[in-house]
């Protein structure tokens, strides 16, 4: 018996690995063009790692012309969760990274390259094996794990690597005719490659982020093919990848180490490997260290978190962006108005090690993100966030759209807009002080600041109600008509005049406006008054300075 009759025991329906060759001709793009995938297995909750992993592929094909696509790993299905797969999908679909091709929700390809989830390949990954042990690149192991453990701990006492690989590897040069019977008599078996490495030897890589490196090679002579007929990880990847025509890899850097293994795949399967880009991971300070961002310790590394908190994507888009390219800080500061996809990511200015998350930081971004949306944006996003999170939030606005929206429009367009909200689930607070049935059921006892006699604070309110509010002014007539309130009740018409010469006031035109700001809103700190009163209307101002 030869090599290729082995292979035609072990997979007798196996197609030659020609047709697939054929099925999967290469991608015709332009020049230059890239193609990346993002290549999740469905095993947890989608992690902030895996979304900054897939907005850089995205990118990158964008702003080539290339394509995008997702593919499903699902090999270990031990591990697989439920709706693990629909959650990664979603979650891209979320965030504005939908990919040019992958499943959808029913499980059916959408492109030409699939199908598009691992599980659904085995033929494909069965005719590469059967074809590497054809040629003598690949075997039958019948290695039990007791076997496996001895070998192990022959090595340790000879204090040599363990492993697989050289005088270790007990089935290597088993007779064909030996690994026939065994098969045929029904033990259970893997399949191995047949590394062609020498650990002594070295390789050199340039990573498209790290730069050069230098390996030793591969000698271990790694499982491809489970006992259960599925592929590992590693030889499913080098084979998907050549096929669906990957010229970029963009994965996180534990996979390091990986490289001269999988250089190694595309090596003996005799085709071209992808370029590989190594994204260092996000990390998070403690204690004065930096660790990785974690699923179990830190909430924020679940994707799911920025949509229960309300940070809008674009937000989220915005600050990955941040933590990807060094320049794009100041590239936003010059290009304000621009949309982010303006903005040319650059692999090579990607940093080598993590980046800091910083939540401070982000919420910053997403205060000015939403300083640029509409009222009418504005509602559209709280409306249904609040659907799902907030019910009374979601009760208030919807029964009265019109209101909600001059609510929103507050402060919204100028050239300074209002930063007040950073997320979705600050909004109820920062706006419900403008419905008079919440006012009236918060309200108690306000702190005025820096004036807080009471009879002062009713001559202000009365003064103002009786003889110097009126509905209909204009913005610099009303704030004139403060000036005037202030200088007729012994304060400064300027803040600057009151700094000048405070012996002469007892205040200034700030401390009279805090003082009809919190009798009206309950708050020192709000978005502009004037805009308040025109939204809350004439009778309401009057009901409440009527009621303080």
């Amino acid at each position: 018996m030869n090599n290729k009759e082995l292979a035609d025991l072990i997979f007798p329906d196996a197609k030659d690995i020609s047709y697939y060759e054929e099925k999967y001709p290469k991608r015709n793009l332009k020049e230059g063009a890239v193609v990346t995938r993002y290549a999740p297995s469905p095993t947890g909750v989608m992690h902030i790692g895996g979304l900054y992993q897939a907005l850089i592929a995205k990118k990158i094909a964008n702003q080539t012309e290339g394509v995008f696509f997702v593919r499903i790993e699902d090999t270990d299905q031990k591990r697989e969760i439920e709706n693990g797969v629909s959650e990664i999908l979603n979650s891209l679909e979320d965030y504005g990274l939908s990919p040019d091709e992958t499943i959808d929700e029913n499980g059916n390809d959408i492109g030409d390259y699939g199908p598009y989830i691992q599980s659904k390949r085995k033929d494909i990954y069965q005719s590469y094996a059967k074809y590497l042990i054809s040629e003598g690149k690949a075997y039958p192991c019948f290695c039990t794990t007791e076997d496996l453990n001895e070998i192990r701990e022959n090595q340790e006492k000879a204090k040599q690597r363990t492993g697989y690989y050289g005088k270790w590897t007990k089935c290597r040069n088993m007779p064909i005719d030996m690994a026939a019977e065994k098969i045929k008599n029904g033990e259970e078996y893997i399949i191995r490659l047949k590394s062609p490495g020498n650990e002594e030897k070295k390789i050199k890589h340039k990573d498209s982020i790290k730069g050069s490196i230098e390996f030793p090679e591969n000698d271990q002579d790694i499982v491809i093919i489970k006992s259960d007929g599925l592929p590992t990880y590693h030889f499913a990847h080098a084979i998907d990848d050549h096929l669906m025509g990957t010229t970029l890899v963009i994965r996180g850097d534990e996979w390091v180490a990986s490289v001269p293994l999988h250089l190694q795949l595309f090596y003996v399967l005799g085709v071209k490997p992808p370029k590989y880009a190594h994204i260092a991971p996000i990390m998070k300070e403690e204690n004065g260290a930096k660790r990785k961002l974690s699923k179990r310790k830190d909430p924020e590394a679940a994707v799911s978190f920025y949509k229960e908190e309300g940070i809008p994507k674009e937000a989220v888009y915005e600050y990955l962006m941040n933590i990807a390219n060094s320049n794009f800080e100041s590239w936003r500061r010059a290009n304000k108005d621009k949309d982010v996809s303006e903005f040319k990511l650059e692999l090579n200015k990607m940093g080598v090690s993590g980046a800091l998350f910083d939540m401070v930081k982000l919420l910053d971004v997403s205060k000015t993100v939403i300083s640029k949306f509409t009222a009418e944006e504005i509602y559209d996003y709280v409306y249904n966030w609040s659907k799902e999170y907030d019910k009374e939030l979601f009760d208030l606005i919807s029964n009265d759209k019109e209101y909600a929206l001059k609510i929103f429009g507050i402060e919204r367009g100028n050239i300074k807009p209002r930063k007040d909200i950073a997320k979705w689930s600050d909004v109820k607070d920062s706006i419900i002080y403008m419905y008079d049935n919440k006012f009236y059921e918060s309200k108690t006892d306000y702190e005025f600041q820096k004036i807080t006699d009471k009879e002062e604070i009713k001559k202000i309110v009365n003064e103002y109600r009786d003889n110097f509010f009126d509905i209909n002014d204009d913005k610099q007539t009303w704030f004139d008509r403060m000036k005037d309130l202030a200088e007729k009740l012994g304060y400064a018409r300027e803040v600057k005049e009151y700094k000048a010469n405070p012996e002469n006031f007892k205040g200034h035109v700030g401390d009279i406006s805090t003082v009809i700001r919190v009798v009206l809103t309950g708050r020192a700190n709000t978005p502009d008054l004037y805009e308040i009163i025109q939204v809350l209307g004439k009778d309401n101002v009057i009901k409440r300075l009527n009621n303080d």
